[in-house]
């Protein structure tokens, strides 16, 4: 199972090969030219688990990764030889297999929720179970590069951010900061994710034939816990299922302080992703959408403001499987291992070309 690599590329391996998430992280590490899967791995630990074929599972990969996907278990990682692995499993796996393989000295870039929250007594309220791994959490770096740069440069476990939440913080953290918002009151946040958020389990919601658009877990969502403490405001969250297989709105209403004004937003937050390859800050009156941004890195930012109320308006728009998953993984690794930080996640890479 162990594959030899270049001098000059990184060995990683995906666990959760099987997902569209690991799908799509086989995707972009294809066009990433310093990386190199050497291993796959499903979720399941079970060592009488089939295994597969990546580009049977994922016709689109033929060619591109013919891999075989094989049970998970720490000693078949270890022994893979890769220096790099992604977590894109359920969160009490992720919270299990972290620690093992941190203590043979890899780093761990994990995409599920396992150590996205400081509080280890949230873990039993909004993912309903005990965190085994509690001290960890003070450890990891909240993957959101546009936030955490510096920090990721050094990290060893990297926790990257949720889907619907990266809509949310980035559009409000640098207004936060810049002490824009009335903090005294709740910011209302209404998001829209396409079905394969909700994963590969089949249901009878996300079945062709019945997938609805709908709200679902009003104000008691997973995410939203993580919204407040990476933003620190008083956030009430309703997500809703879209009848699409991908991408994330989110509409966010917010109380400005009195006084200040729609280019003082849009000044703030120019000002604060100016240099930032996956942010766009769109012009008055061009609000984002999930055409713009589907399978890109990108996160589209517009807005409006109501002076007569104090009242700012926010719609963000993700692909919830690149820059809501897959896409910020890679480019928190680019960040962790020195690489131009949008390797792999330009369509100019995808034919080649190194910028």
């Amino acid at each position: 199972m162990r594959h030899t690599v270049n001098d000059q590329t990184t060995p990683i391996a995906i666990v959760g090969a099987a997902g569209y998430t690991g799908a799509e992280l086989a995707r972009i590490a294809a066009a990433h030219p310093f990386v190199e899967v050497v291993a796959l791995f499903a979720s399941e630990r079970a060592n009488n688990a089939a295994v597969r074929i990546m580009s049977d599972i994922f016709p689109q990969l033929r060619g591109v990764n013919d891999l075989p996907i094989h049970a998970a278990c720490v000693d078949a990682i270890l022994e893979c030889g890769a220096k790099v692995i992604f977590l894109a499993t359920p969160h009490e796996a992720s919270a299990e297999l972290a620690p093992a393989l941190l203590a043979h000295g890899l780093i761990v870039i994990d995409l599920s929720a396992a150590f996205r929250l400081r509080d280890a007594a949230a873990y039993p309220a909004h993912y309903g179970f005990t965190h085994p791994s509690s001290s960890l959490l003070a450890h990891a770096v909240y993957g959101l590069p546009e936030l955490n740069r510096a920090a990721l440069m050094q990290a060893d476990l990297i926790a990257c951010a949720g889907c619907y939440p990266t809509s949310v913080i980035l559009p409000l953290r640098p207004l936060v900061n810049a002490r824009l918002l009335n903090a005294s009151r709740p910011v209302i946040v209404d998001s829209a994710s396409g079905v394969s958020g909700a994963g590969r389990g089949a249901t009878a919601k996300n079945l062709f034939c019945e997938v609805s658009f709908q709200p679902y877990s009003p104000l008691q969502h997973r995410h939203q816990p993580e919204m407040r403490q990476e933003t620190r405001l008083d956030i009430l969250f309703t997500p809703h299922l879209l009848p699409l297989d991908r991408g994330i709105v989110s509409t966010i209403h917010v109380e400005l302080v009195p006084g200040v004004s729609e280019s003082v937003v849009r000044e703030t937050l120019g000002a604060h992703y100016a240099d930032e390859p996956f942010i766009r800050l769109l012009p008055e009156g061009v609000w984002s959408s999930i055409a713009a941004v589907e399978r890109t890195n990108y996160c589209d930012i517009s807005l409006m403001v109501d002076s007569a109320h104090n009242h700012l308006v926010i719609a963000s728009s993700i692909d919830n499987l690149v820059k809501g998953a897959a896409g910020q993984a890679m480019q928190c690794m680019n960040i962790r291992m020195g690489f131009p930080e949008t390797m792999g996640l330009l369509p100019i890479h995808a034919v080649g070309v190194v910028s």
